[in-house]
């Protein structure tokens, strides 16, 4: 009897060990996933949760970054060579010339608008009025340059602006931060740097935010002044040349040689 028991003995605590494994497995399954649900999940860096790090500051440098873009489109559109030199109206600008007829030369230059002809304009405005000695053409012609050449010029410098301004209101936006922080500090002491994270990045965002718009005004400004500069010095090349014709065909008339 007693060889007879021991297999089933055997059985039955086998099977409880079974049982309170599978019990004990499931236990711990939940337990893991009790613990998944209560962990907090990771924040997602976002553009805007960056805005909202960065304070009070950001919003100037908003604009500031909207301006840039604005700026950059209008002097793409407004300093183009089209707009500097027309070199169709070169044709009738001499013929008018060899005829010396300033009238038609005025009309050439309204039938081909840009800021060469603009300029031109003014010089044959001078013959018309009598005054066609070359110091008097010549100054009527660099009035008009002035006037006609600042207008695209001083949009190219308000990118200059943004690009100093920016990043002294990044670090204005620091200085705050950092003075929001030593603040806390005073108050709650050094013992929960998690209080001080807000106040830091705040001052790390401002600082970055104002470089990022910065660099882009800069290469911008640079880029379309050294287009400018070489779009302003073809129109004093073809004017010059312009004038030496009027010279040459007596519509401007040198009272130096005469004397």
């Amino acid at each position: 009897m007693k060889t007879m028991r021991t297999p089933k003995n055997q059985l039955a605590a086998k099977a409880l060990i079974l049982t309170l494994l599978s019990l004990s497995g499931s236990r711990l399954i939940a337990q893991s996933e009790t613990v998944a649900e209560v962990a907090p999940a990771e924040d997602v860096i976002t553009l805007w949760t960056m805005f909202q790090q960065g304070g009070w500051a950001m919003y100037p440098l908003l604009a500031f970054s909207v301006a840039l873009v604005g700026l950059a489109g209008y002097c793409a559109m407004l300093i183009r060579e089209k707009r500097f030199v027309q070199p169709e109206a070169l044709d009738d600008l001499r013929a008018a010339i060899r005829e010396g007829d300033a009238e038609a030369g005025q009309r050439a230059c309204e039938a081909h608008p840009g800021y060469m002809t603009d300029v031109l304009k003014a010089g044959f405005g001078a013959v018309q009025d009598g005054y066609a000695t070359p110091a008097a053409v010549n100054e009527a012609l660099e009035e008009r340059a002035s006037k006609v050449l600042a207008s695209p010029l001083v949009f190219v410098q308000y990118l200059q602006v943004i690009a100093s301004v920016s990043p002294m209101m990044g670090l204005l936006g620091t200085v705050s931060g950092m003075v929001k922080a030593f603040r806390n500090i005073a108050a709650q002491g050094l013992g929960k740097p998690e209080l001080l994270a807000n106040n830091i990045s705040e001052a790390l965002v401002t600082t970055a935010t104002g470089l990022l718009i910065a660099i882009p005004a800069l290469m911008a400004y640079f880029f379309f002044k050294n287009k400018y500069t070489a779009a302003s010095s073809g129109i004093y090349e073809c004017v010059g040349s312009l004038t030496r014709l009027m010279t040459k065909h007596g519509m401007i008339k040198d009272d130096s040689k005469a004397a």
